[in-house]
């Protein structure tokens, strides 16, 4: 079953799908993963982290379609701290070295998406083994972020959050969200 992720991942889905806001993809992946999605929430795809790809699916589902699923409500980040550990302990059990780098990439977003300094730390790490440069050149710019703001301030609306005067200002700069 997590193959049917990976294939719709990788296989289906161009780079520039990945990263672009697109309504009709974010409902694609909600009809078409929903379900399973839900079973990742919960933990019930625990079986998948026997190997590689099984926990790299598992991350995937809970970082990049929890953000198309629930995009543009706090839901969009709940899953990111179980998305880590998980990435975490993939990377403990070296499980990311049998992935290629631009699997790789996706099992390390969730340390990209962390709001730790000390997660980027080992982010930064993570990102340049993989030998992927506009990968790496993305965690500088969210660990450029986090170390100036402690948290990413385009989150802050969606979350609840107060922003600070110097967090606005930082946001009507280009580039400045993800």
């Amino acid at each position: 079953m997590y193959r049917s992720v990976l294939e719709f991942w990788f296989d289906e889905l161009t780079p520039a799908q990945w990263w672009k806001k697109d309504e009709a993809l974010d409902q694609l992946i909600t009809e078409r993963f929903g379900a399973l999605f839900e079973k990742a929430r919960k933990s019930e795809l625990f079986g998948w982290r026997r190997v590689a790809d099984g926990r790299l699916a598992e991350i995937i589902m809970l970082d990049q379609f929890s953000r198309h699923i629930h995009r543009d409500t706090p839901d969009a980040f709940a899953q990111d701290d179980m998305a880590l550990v998980l990435a975490q302990e993939a990377v403990s059990a070296a499980a990311d070295i049998a992935l290629t780098p631009k699997q790789r990439t996706f099992l390390y977003m969730p340390y990209m998406h962390s709001e730790s300094a000390l997660i980027h730390q080992v982010a930064e790490k993570l990102f340049r083994s993989t030998g992927q440069t506009d990968s790496l050149e993305y965690e500088l710019r969210h660990k450029a972020i986090i170390d100036r703001f402690g948290r990413y301030p385009h989150r802050n609306e969606i979350l609840g959050r107060e922003s600070t005067q110097e967090e606005i200002e930082f946001l009507k700069q280009p580039g400045s969200s993800f």
